[in-house]
Order: structure tokens, then sequence, then C-alpha cells
């Protein structure tokens, strides 16, 4: 099988605390031909100062920055710099089984496939109270950030033919589904792998808020509807009740503060324009 240079991008938003453990576990990969481009979305920490450090002989890294604009925008701006035939999309709080890359791409490879995706993505942080709930509240498996048997979570590509991506002109910058408009535009879905990763779920309260806020700037199925219903399921009284039958059914008690810090923030989130902050 023929070696093809791979372009690996990653997004990132005040990443301070797991860059360097992905760029480490990246670096261990047993698939070798491969850049790494970092983009930085507008970070307000210390992410984007401490990347030179994290530079080694084992990939080559390309850092860029621009003002906080989504997650689309950066890798699409990724995307315009990338050199290698396939494009990688991961984010700045994964990291990766050593087979990661090999297992992702090979389909791609072996011209089975334009595009790839993988259902093994688990939570990192599962001994974190606070990213159980997260996945209690998006009724998702023990330990695992991907349901595979839900279609609906098996839209976001994480590997494909850069030709393919640049052919549609990227993602579109709708918020927090943009990942989802590429298979609309392709007119496909992304090939399913067992490349093994870790995702850290939000480990403290403010990144639920922020997370919440996040998710809840997003096009909705029925436009206004949509939103106010989302609206209507976010209230205090509802977030009580379900936070409370959840934190009994799971036996997880700060559920109930999970529940009602969450959709507080989603609520705020429904109310702001900005799609990406």
């Amino acid at each position: 099988m023929m070696s093809r240079k791979v372009s690996v991008i990653i997004t990132i938003y005040n990443e301070e605390k797991y860059i360097a453990g992905c760029l480490a576990s990246l670096a261990e990969q047993n698939w070798q031909d491969f850049e790494i481009i970092v983009i930085d979305d507008g970070s307000t920490d210390k992410t984007y100062q401490i990347l030179p450090g994290l530079q080694t002989k084992n990939y080559k890294l390309r850092t860029f920055r621009q003002k906080h604009q989504g997650l689309a925008t950066a890798r699409n701006l990724g995307a315009r710099y990338a050199q290698g035939e396939i494009v990688v999309f991961l984010d700045g709080d994964m990291v990766f089984s050593k087979t990661f890359l090999k297992d992702l791409i090979e389909p791609i490879l072996a011209g089975k496939t334009k595009g790839t995706y993988s259902t093994e993505e688990y939570v990192a942080n599962w001994d974190n109270v606070w990213a159980r709930c997260w996945n209690y509240n998006w009724n998702l498996p023990k330990k695992k950030r991907i349901d595979s048997k839900r279609k609906d979570q098996q839209q976001e590509f994480r590997a494909i033919l850069k030709k393919e991506y640049d052919r549609v002109g990227g993602l579109d910058n709708i918020g927090y589904t943009d990942s989802w408009t590429l298979p609309k535009k392709l007119g496909y879905r992304p090939t399913i792998t067992k490349a093994l990763y870790y995702h850290y779920n939000p480990s403290n309260l403010s990144e639920v808020f922020s997370q919440a806020k996040w998710t809840a700037k997003r096009k909705y199925k029925f436009g206004k509807l949509g939103k106010i219903y989302a609206f209507l399921r976010a209230n205090p009284l509802f977030s009580l009740i379900i936070g409370l039958y959840k934190s009994i059914i799971k036996k997880e008690p700060a559920y109930l503060i999970f529940k009602l810090c969450y959709d507080f923030g989603f609520l705020r989130g429904l109310l702001e324009k900005n799609t990406y902050a």
C-alpha cells in the first residue's frame, strides 16, 4: 500500500490543559507520514503561547491563529494550508491510540471510501463527576462519547480526501452543528472505522456552562418553532424535574446541579446572536 501524506488539522480554543497530551499521543503514532497544523481560534488563555515548546522531531508542526470565529472557519483555514492528500480533523482535547491514524485513513488509502469516521470515541475523564453527568445528559453509553446505534451521531468526517473537502468549499459556519454540514454538501456520509481515541468531557461547571451555550447556537429543524421548543425544554421547572429524576435513576446526586447549570447556559446561548462564542 502506497503512503500518502496526511495533514492533521487540530482546532483549539482555550485548550492549554490538554494540547500537550494531544500532541504527545500523535507523536507516538505508528503512521509517520503526516504533518500537524494547529489553528488557534482566538484562545484567551495560554494555549497559543505554549505551542512552540511542543514541537518535536516526530512530526512537522505549523501553527496559525485567527480571531474567534468558530470551528468551521478554523477547520477551513487549516485545510487551505494543508499539504496532504488526506486531511484529518481533530480537537485539542483528544488523545489517541498508537494505531489511530493508521486505522482511520487505511480505508481511504485502499480506495474503499473518500472519507471516514470512528465510533470508538471514549470519555477521557470518566472519573470526573461532571464528565459523567455530561454523558447522562446526552443519553450516551457508559464511558463513550458516541452511540454507535445512533445514525445522527455519525455525520462528522474525521478524515477525508482534501480534494473532496475543497470541492464543496469545506464546512458552513452555522454554529454547534457546523461539522455536520459536510455530508449534506457532499451527498454521502463517512465510512465508520474502529480507530480508537479519547475525548475530554467538561470537567467543571464553568466548562459545562460554556459548552451548553455553544450547543444552543445552531440551526433548528423547525426554525423559530424549534427554537421555542428548545427554550421551553430548558426552563428552570423542567430542568428541576429532569435533574431530580436522572439524579435518582443514575444514582448521581450532582446531576441535579449539572442540569440546572447546563440548561441555564443553554438558555443564554439561545438568547445570544453570536453563533460560535
